[in-house]
């Protein structure tokens, strides 16, 4: 009951309930990150949420701490600039998908690769679920969207994989099936000194599961259950096999110093 209350104190009652569809994850994917916050202790006026355009960036509006909302896919550059501006914040940066992916995804890469010290949460739908369900650079081949009638015919971009590649202390993916580990690694992501990204799978009911006729929102959980491997296994499936699925775990979990701290000690040797 304390872990509740504690996330009282984060919340923007006045402006609940909240807009996001029947079924939809974002709603569980914000209770975490707030029970993470409580969990840590980290005071509201310490605090950040920088959010992008699309179904995850109405979630400042329920937040009784700072909050930042940018224009479509640069939710990262602007989460760059309060970090570089106010080291002392904890700056959390949740996208969705497409915001991090598509016209975002330099963003990533180069805030993975500078290591900056930031959270990054990626609330994935796998489809653009506030302007009609088109897909996106996640969206699984063979998936139908309102662009793709027919099934995507190109391969899904690994998200976490790319930001591993280019340098970030942590990554990690779980699912909103998975709350309580995805819970775990939040805490994780936030206690990371330099650039942390963690991606949640989560329903969207309205387009994505009705297209591919996946069924209600709790069959959608119970299909991301049966979609999702946890990494040590996937990572022994054969290509064909990992087509099939999506891998869940910790992908990356480093030391390297982060930006700030690589650029404080060239202006000391200088």
């Amino acid at each position: 009951m304390q872990a509740v209350k504690d996330i009282d104190h984060y919340l923007a009652h006045d402006k609940l309930p909240h807009m996001w569809c029947p079924g939809c994850g974002l709603g569980s994917i914000l209770k975490q990150l707030l029970l993470s916050l409580a969990e840590l202790q980290i005071p509201r006026e310490k605090a950040v949420l920088a959010s992008g355009i699309g179904c995850s960036g109405r979630a400042g509006d329920y937040v009784s701490f700072h909050r930042f909302q940018g224009t479509h896919g640069r939710a990262l550059a602007f989460a760059t600039g309060i970090h570089l501006a106010d080291p002392r914040l904890t700056v959390i940066c949740l996208m969705g998908d497409g915001d991090c992916g598509a016209i975002g995804l330099s963003h990533l890469i180069h805030a993975a690769r500078r290591n900056i010290n930031i959270t990054a949460i990626v609330a994935n739908n796998l489809n653009y679920g506030m302007t009609g369900g088109q897909y996106s650079p996640s969206t699984p081949e063979g998936a139908i969207t309102s662009t793709s009638r027919q099934g995507k015919v190109v391969n899904a971009l690994d998200l976490c994989r790319l930001a591993a590649d280019a340098g970030a202390n942590y990554v990690a993916r779980s699912t909103v099936y998975h709350i309580f580990e995805a819970q775990k690694m939040l805490q994780a992501a936030l206690n990371t000194q330099g650039f942390a990204l963690v991606e949640i799978l989560t329903p969207c009911p309205t387009y994505f599961g009705r297209y591919n006729k996946l069924g209600s929102a709790v069959d959608m959980l119970e299909w991301l259950k049966k979609k999702t491997v946890p990494l040590d296994l996937f990572r022994k499936m054969n290509d064909e096999q990992q087509q099939e699925y999506f891998w869940r775990g910790v992908l990356a979990e480093q030391n390297t110093p982060d930006f700030l701290t690589r650029y404080r000690r060239k202006e000391l040797v200088e």
